[in-house]
C-alpha cells in the first residue's frame, strides 16, 4: 500500500529540523529546505542545489510540494492581468494584478467559492469547496510580483485579501500566509501594505484585534440599515450592523488602525438620502474612510450602478462631515476581473 506523502509546506521550520535530525542528518538542513520553499518558492526538490542527491531523493520519497499553476492568464486593455490558478487538486480560484501609475497591487483569493451570500457578487454563487491552504495563498503573491516585475518593470507592492471567498472564514490560514509574506524567511513585505477585506464577522475582528496584527482591515459595508444591507447580503441576519459595529470599536481600540469601508451604491436600492445619512452616522463610530466602488455587473440585471447624481450626493456628504471618501473606478471589467467579477468563467 502506497503512503501518501505529506505536503511539507505543511511543516514548520522546526519539523523540518526534527525530520532531518530523525533520519541522521544535522538540522540545519531543515533551515536549507526552508529557505528553497519559501523564500525561494523553489517547487521541485531536484532543484535544491546544495543538498546531496541522497537527500533530495529522501525528500521526494516523503513529501510532495503542492504548488499552484497558472492555468489561464488574460489581460485587460487597461493593464489588469487576471489568473486562472490551478491547486494541487484541480480545483481553480482567481487572482488579479492591478497596476497604477506608481505601484501594483495583488487581489488574492482565500477560498474555492466563497463562504458567505451576497447577491451582487458572482464568487457567491459558487459554493464553497475549500479553504485555500497557507502556501496556495503565498503563492498567488509570488506568481504576481513575478508578473509585475515583468509586466510592469516593479517589483509587488501591495495585497489585498479581495479576491474569491471571505477570508474570515479561513481565518487560521490567512493570518499563517500573512506570517510567510511579511517575514524574512518568506518575501519580507511590510504589513502595512496588505489589507483583509472582510463582508464583516465581527467575532472574527475581535479574534484579529487580540491578536495584535499589522495589516489594514477593509469591510464590505454597501448599507449602515440592517433592513437594507440584510437584502442585498443575507449574512447580515446573523452578523447584524450592531455587533458589526462593536466588533469594529474594538479593533480600533485595540490596534488603532483606522478602518476602509468598502460601498457601492446601486440605483433603487441603496441611493436614498436615509441611505446616505446611515452611511454618515455609522462612520462616526470609528476614524475610517470610504470608497466608493464602482459596480460591476454580473449579468443578471438585478443591480445596476447608481446615477452620477447619487454617487455626487453620497461624496458631498461624507465630505460635508470630513470623512474622506475616494471613489475607485474598477480595473479589469473587460476581462470579468473586477471586484464582485470572480467566478472561474475563463
Amino acid at each position: 500500500m502506497e503512503v501518501k506523502k505529506k505536503d511539507i509546506r505543511a511543516l514548520t521550520k522546526e519539523q523540518l529540523r526534527n525530520f532531518f535530525v530523525e533520519n541522521g542528518d544535522k538540522a540545519f538542513r531543515g533551515n536549507q529546505v526552508y529557505e528553497w520553499l519559501w523564500s525561494k518558492s523553489l517547487h521541485t526538490f531536484d532543484a535544491m542545489t546544495n543538498i546531496s542527491k541522497g537527500t533530495r531523493e529522501m525528500l521526494e520519497k516523503n513529501f510532495v510540494i503542492n504548488h499552484i499553476k497558472v492555468d489561464s492568464m488574460q489581460k485587460s486593455k487597461d493593464g489588469t492581468i487576471k489568473n486562472g490558478i490551478k491547486l494541487h487538486d484541480g480545483l481553480i480560484v482567481e487572482s488579479v494584478l492591478i497596476p497604477t501609475e506608481k505601484r501594483t497591487t495583488a487581489c488574492v483569493s482565500s477560498q474555492v467559492g466563497c463562504s458567505l451570500d451576497c447577491k451582487f457578487c458572482a464568487t457567491a454563487r459558487l459554493k464553497r469547496m475549500r479553504n485555500l491552504n497557507p502556501d496556495e495563498i503565498y503563492d498567488q503573491v509570488v506568481v504576481i510580483d513575478k508578473q509585475s516585475r515583468l509586466y510592469h518593470n516593479h517589483k509587488l507592492t501591495n495585497i489585498v485579501f479581495m479576491g474569491m471567498g471571505e477570508p474570515l472564514m479561513n481565518y487560521k490560514n490567512v493570518l499563517k500566509s500573512i506570517e510567510m509574506i511579511t517575514s524574512p524567511e518568506g518575501l519580507g513585505m511590510s504589513s502595512k501594505r496588505i489589507t483583509v477585506s472582510t463582508s464583516g464577522v465581527p467575532k472574527m475582528i475581535k479574534m484579529m484585534a487580540d491578536e495584535e496584527v499589522k495589516f489594514n482591515l477593509a469591510v464590505s459595508l454597501h448599507s449602515a440599515i440592517d433592513e437594507v444591507r440584510t437584502s442585498i447580503m443575507p449574512f447580515n441576519t446573523n452578523f447584524p450592523l450592531k455587533d458589526l459595529r462593536e466588533s469594529l470599536e474594538y479593533w480600533y481600540e485595540k490596534t488603532n488602525r483606522a478602518i476602509t469601508y468598502e460601498y457601492v451604491v446601486w440605483d433603487g436600492i441603496n441611493d436614498r438620502k436615509e441611505d446616505i445619512k446611515a452611511l454618515v452616522d455609522f462612520c462616526k463610530y470609528v476614524p475610517c474612510k470610504v470608497n466608493l466602488i464602482e459596480y460591476n455587473p454580473i449579468d443578471d440585471g438585478e443591480f445596476q450602478q447608481a446615477s452620477s447624481l447619487a454617487i455626487n450626493n453620497y461624496i458631498s456628504n461624507l465630505e460635508m462631515h470630513d470623512i474622506t471618501v475616494n471613489v475607485r473606478r474598477s480595473r479589469g471589467k473587460d476581462i470579468d476581473a473586477a471586484c464582485g467579477q470572480l467566478a472561474n468563467k475563463a
